[in-house]
């Protein structure tokens, strides 16, 4: 599952970076109009209207993507405080509840996503694409700025929330395995482990 964990790393870090690349652009953009320049006439001609709605999905899409990413590496925000008190068969028990719940809940956000995902639109684009036939079919609204399909955006909800149902799972899977949670240790840089053994050696 290594190639799960690179990609869902990928798609976090391309999200964030190409919203605060638009954010920069559009701020800059909205102060350099304003300064008397032989470019002035070339940025008033361009439109960033669109940068606030385009970041607005961006993170949206890195918030559910990095959600399954914290189930995955321990710094998701649980409260356990309770639970760790518990003898040690009870605690196991709870901790064991508490995943399944959780993806049992975004398993149902996941199929219900999928669900609002495919009567928004998604169901004309994929029929359209195959040649089907497209009686009683919408083609759905479009965002605002961008003027993308929205059932484009919405896929979010469906993908990010069954990634973050399969860590649940996997994490129950590795608890009931070897009894350890994931834990995020903020001290801990990675690579400095390799550093350290080759100055050893």
């Amino acid at each position: 599952m290594k190639w799960l964990d690179r990609l869902e790393e990928f798609l976090i870090a391309t999200f964030m970076g190409a919203a605060t690349l638009i954010i920069f652009a559009s701020v800059m953009h909205r102060y350099l109009v304003g300064v008397n320049s032989p470019i002035q006439d070339w940025l008033l001609s361009l439109n960033f209207s669109w940068a606030q709605e385009a970041t607005i999905y961006l993170f949206v899409w890195m918030a559910k993507f990095g959600a399954a990413y914290g189930v995955r590496t321990g710094i998701h925000v649980g409260v356990d405080v309770l639970i760790n008190q518990l003898h040690e068969p009870n605690r196991k028990k709870f901790v064991l509840f508490g995943l399944l719940a959780g993806a049992l809940f975004t398993g149902s956000i996941a199929t219900m996503g999928a669900g609002f995902v495919w009567h928004n639109g998604a169901n004309y684009a994929f029929h359209h694409a195959f040649g089907l036939d497209m009686t009683d079919l919408i083609e759905g609204p479009t965002t605002p700025d961008l003027e993308w399909p929205t059932w484009i955006i919405y896929c979010a909800i469906p993908l990010g929330s069954s990634l973050m149902c399969f860590r649940f799972l996997q994490v129950a899977w590795n608890f009931l395995k070897t009894g350890e949670l994931p834990h995020h240790d903020h001290g801990h840089v990675d690579g400095l482990e390799d550093e350290i053994e080759q100055a050893k050696a």
